[in-house]
């Protein structure tokens, strides 16, 4: 509040006045910044949307730098690209030039025949250039040699074939023939006498001791014992079987019989020793301890009998013979083998019988057994009777059949089929003889040697034919390893022309690429395919050709190729330093290096550039990785090899185009994204910008017009303070 008191029109004015001034001051403001909007008081809305669209702006003007840097290494990839290109194209032009070179070195020699001659073997060597250290020799003559014949020689003594053993079993004793048997018989007694009948009186009984098998009985018989046996009949015993039936009514082991009118005791068991005696007979009438023989039966006390005795069984032999295959089973019986002849004529039927070849003979009664004549088999005696037959240490010989040597001699037209037996080539020197005229049977040239059992087959002397032996029994008439020399005609020696020499020097393998040879008007003509120098051997200092070991000629190199592998290598050494080269701020694509781009401000639109093969790998741009290794002075040489390599570059230069082609196709990516980030922060800042920037023209018009309202505002503030004044002129 002032104390100053103001009119209404001073107050009025000075209000407008104040007015004018703040909308001056704003409009000189925005003049001076260009913009309408400064802060957020004076349009929030637009302020902040402003702020927004500025500071993406910004963060797109950011990544400019990034994307610059990444067009920088794309082209210094490019650039390392183009020049590693350049070097490989150069390497086809370095291996095409080699491949088209053929200014080899080459020598004539003049053929010496004199000094060759045919007495000893002379030859032409190379070493050195591509054929190695190792010298490879070319025969310059044939030398004159004499026939060699083909000869077998045995390695081991003759092995002679063997007669056919016959089978035996040769008897050690006598022949045990078999024995009959005999039935067993019973012991016993026959108590002769006169026989009357008798009665028993009640008090009276009948009195019988026996001993059987040396074991007494007393038998005594009352009345009424004897009626009961009888069945009745008042106790008189009236025949010899009554009197029987009473004792074996008590009698044990033995029975009593009549026996044509006497009593007979028989033991009960046979077949042993057993005996049966009669002690004493008679009658006790109760009136005294002796009995008295008063029975009418006289002579039958102490009469004593004869032993039993047991049955004797028959003693049979028998054997079984058998020759592997069938088997004869004989039983030899006193019927059928009562003697060593019947014995022989019975086992000879039961081997026919069973189908086998054998004999058997009887000498002085002793036995002996044969098998088959050529000894095709072998007999074998067994069963509990062998030994009774042939003797408990018969002699027994296997049987074997003949072996022979079955053996084949050919010629290669005619063949001799020979067998040597026990016979005709019972030692080495008849089975020599008889084989040498089996040879000239079969109408071959040969003979066959002897010398100390071992054998030697030799053919035509001439050595026109050459033997060869087979069949089953060649390793035991010449041993199982011989030596064999093989058949040479006679060679008259001859000095090789130099067509036939250069021939032999091109079809040599080892020479084939590395040697080349040609007549040149009657002269041997070398040629040096290699990049390093020749040596000739057998070459005279006159360049004659003489075979002679110490002579050599040396043939230079081909030094247009030598230094192509030199100049193939220095380019290819250029290769990897420029890849090693081709990087920007640190990135080197062509080794392999990563490279990321961010498209937008928050790394969601990213590329990732690196070099790759087509399978995904990461890949240098180097020499290793294009396969381009280095030259050598042998590669060089070959014309195939050199084919192969530029077949290698071709491979290595389109792999080089690929990548440059695909690193192309990057930079295009990279090149249109910056385009698009330029425009896209162009048209942010532009709408930033509208909606804070002043219009200068407008803003001027405001405030000349501000001006001219300060101006007059004042003028009325100055009017009104002279009517004030007026008051005081009234004073």
């Amino acid at each position: 509040m002032s104390d100053i008191v103001l009119s209404k029109g001073i107050r009025s004015n000075l209000m407008q006045l104040q007015n004018t001034a703040a909308n001056v001051a704003l409009t000189q403001g925005r003049l001076a910044t260009g913009k309408k909007v400064n802060s957020a008081l004076d349009n929030p809305a637009n302020f902040f949307t402003s702020s927004s669209l500025s500071s993406r702006a910004s963060d797109l003007s950011n990544l400019l730098d990034g994307l610059s840097n990444g067009i920088k290494v794309l082209e210094a990839a490019d650039n390392g690209l183009k020049a590693i290109t350049k070097t490989v194209e150069s390497l086809q032009s370095t291996v095409r030039q080699a491949r088209q070179d053929k200014s080899n070195k080459t020598e004539s020699y003049t053929l010496d025949t004199a000094t060759i001659g045919t007495a000893t073997a002379k030859n032409i060597s190379f070493s050195g250039g591509a054929v190695g250290s190792t010298a490879v020799n070319i025969a310059l003559n044939t030398t004159s040699s004499a026939a060699v014949a083909n000869s077998i020689a045995g390695s081991a003594a003759y092995t002679a074939p063997t007669a056919a053993v016959q089978s035996t079993v040769a008897g050690s004793a006598a022949y045990q023939a078999p024995t009959a048997g005999s039935a067993a018989t019973s012991g016993g007694v026959t108590a002769s006498g006169t026989f009357a009948s008798f009665s028993l009186g009640a008090s009276d009984s009948l009195e019988f001791n026996v001993t059987v098998d040396g074991s007494a009985q007393a038998l005594t018989f009352t009345q009424a014992e004897v009626i009961t046996a009888l069945g009745g009949g008042g106790g008189t015993i009236a025949t010899v079987d009554e009197l029987a039936t009473v004792i074996n009514s008590k009698l044990t082991g033995a029975t009593a019989s009549n026996s044509s009118g006497d009593l007979a005791l028989t033991s009960s068991s046979t077949g042993t020793s057993s005996n049966v005696s009669v002690t004493s007979v008679g009658i006790n009438d109760g009136s005294s301890t002796t009995a008295t023989n008063s029975t009418g039966f006289d002579g039958t006390a102490g009469q004593t009998g004869t032993a039993g005795a047991a049955a004797v069984a028959a003693v049979d032999r028998v054997i079984s013979i058998t020759d592997g295959t069938n088997t004869a089973n004989i039983t030899l019986t006193s019927a059928n083998a009562g003697d060593a002849a019947t014995a022989a004529s019975y086992i000879n039927s039961q081997l026919t019988s069973a189908g086998i070849t054998g004999t058997a003979t009887n000498s002085s009664g002793t036995l002996s057994l044969a098998g088959a004549a050529n000894g095709s088999n072998s007999l074998t005696v067994g069963g509990a009777g062998a030994s009774a037959v042939f003797g408990a240490s018969a002699t027994t010989t296997a049987g074997s059949a003949a072996v022979d040597r079955v053996i084949s001699i050919s010629d290669g037209t005619n063949t001799a089929n020979i067998t040597l037996t026990s016979a005709n080539a019972g030692d080495a020197a008849t089975a020599a003889t008889y084989i040498t005229s089996q040879l000239t049977s079969a109408g071959i040239t040969g003979t066959v040697s002897n010398s100390s059992g071992t054998l030697t087959l030799t053919g035509a002397s001439n050595g026109s034919n050459t033997l060869t032996v087979s069949g089953a029994g060649s390793a035991s008439v010449f041993g199982a390893s011989p030596t064999t020399t093989a058949a040479t005609a006679a060679v008259t020696g001859a000095t090789k022309t130099v067509d036939e020499i250069a021939d032999a020097i091109n079809a040599n393998s080892t020479l084939s690429g590395k040697v080349k040879a040609s007549n040149d008007n009657g002269k041997l003509r070398i040629e040096n395919l290699s990049t390093a120098d020749l040596t000739v051997g057998g070459v005279s200092s006159t360049g004659s050709v003489t075979g002679a070991g110490s002579a050599s000629n040396t043939i230079g190199p081909n030094d247009i190729r030598k230094n192509l592998v030199t100049q193939f290598n220095d380019l290819r050494n250029q290769l990897d330093k420029l890849s090693d080269d081709a990087s920007f701020n640190g990135i080197n694509l062509l080794k392999g290096d990563k490279l990321k781009l961010n498209f937008n401000e928050n790394s969601t639109s990213t590329l990732e550039i690196q070099a790759k093969d087509t399978a995904g790998n990461v890949r240098e741009i180097t020499n290793s990785k294009l396969g381009i290794d280095g030259a050598t002075n042998a590669e060089f040489e070959d014309d195939a090899q050199l084919d192969d390599r530029l077949n290698s570059l071709k491979e290595s230069l389109d792999t080089i185009r690929s990548q440059s082609s695909s690193f192309g196709s990057n930079l295009s990516i990279v090149q249109n994204r910056q385009d698009f980030t330029k425009n896209m922060i162009n048209t942010l800042q532009t709408g930033s910008d509208n909606l804070v920037l002043a219009d200068a023209n407008e803003e001027a018009a405001n405030l000349l017009s501000l001006q001219t309202r300060q101006q007059l505002s004042q003028t009325a503030l100055s009017l009104a303070n002279q009517a004030d004044q007026g008051v005081l002129r009234l004073f």
